[in-house]
């Protein structure tokens, strides 16, 4: 996790919490985006998946500004974001997690949450978290060090430090990465909760496709820099399309 200070921005008139249109990006001769498209409301969940190199952690760079489009737009909460730092996203209200887990592992559970809300300029007392460590079954392990939590435990650990700065879109690289089958089942529970009870909508980047089936969002799928298919999970591993880019043949 990369802490940034940022504030909550007003609300936004735009219809859409994130709207990305026709993006484009290339490196060299290779395109990594090639005309994607997508949109996320509030409490929504969208999961994007694809083979490697399809573009998926390229649409991340370029969502919160680590890479600029060179094709297409992004608006989040009625904002364009062209030419905007990833700080300056971050202060309206866009939160990633990234693959790896980057936590403070000399610092308790609670230190680490509560260094998260001081970097948002936010009120940083262990009452302000108390929910966000039950909601992330970390609770009896607050005073415990960081560095001495399991790989699922950090995983949560760091959602639990991006969702403390208040985000309205959360943009989640592989949460369940090396996390055992019960890991995986409580981060599905923890992600609905997120979007069902604080309304905050999240992008996530997945490999395996049992937690993709779990969470019962709206799948978008990448090949090549373009998107594929779209539809729930169900309607997307039945597309020829699909299994092409795949498994390299339709049948």
């Amino acid at each position: 996790m990369r802490l940034t200070a940022h504030r909550k921005a007003a609300a936004s008139p735009s219809p859409h919490l994130l709207q990305a249109h026709a993006l484009i990006h290339a490196f060299g001769r290779q395109r990594a985006l090639a005309g994607v498209s997508l949109q996320v409301e509030s409490g929504e969940t969208l999961c994007v998946i694809g083979p490697n190199g399809s573009g998926k952690t390229t649409l991340f760079n370029t969502l919160s500004g680590q890479l600029h489009p060179q094709g297409g737009h992004v608006l989040f909460r009625g904002t364009p974001l062209r030419g905007k730092r990833p700080d300056q996203i971050a202060r309206l209200g866009l939160g990633r997690k990234f693959q790896v887990p980057s936590v403070f592992g000399m610092l308790s559970t609670l230190d680490n949450l509560l260094l998260a809300r001081r970097a948002a300029g936010l009120p940083a007392h262990p009452a302000d978290v108390g929910t966000l460590l039950r909601d992330t079954g970390l609770a009896g392990r607050s005073h415990v060090p960081a560095g001495d939590l399991s790989h699922g435990e950090r995983q949560w650990l760091e959602i639990a430090m991006v969702t403390s700065q208040a985000p309205r879109l959360l943009l989640l690289d592989e949460p369940t990465a090396g996390m055992t089958q019960a890991e995986t089942l409580a981060t599905v529970a923890l992600i609905r909760t997120l979007c069902q009870r604080d309304g905050i909508a999240c992008i996530v980047v997945e490999h395996d496709m049992q937690f993709v089936a779990a969470l019962e969002s709206q799948v978008i799928v990448l090949a090549n820099g373009q998107v594929i298919a779209q539809g729930t999970f169900d309607v997307v591993r039945q597309s020829p399309a699909v299994r092409q880019a795949y498994l390299g043949h339709d049948a």
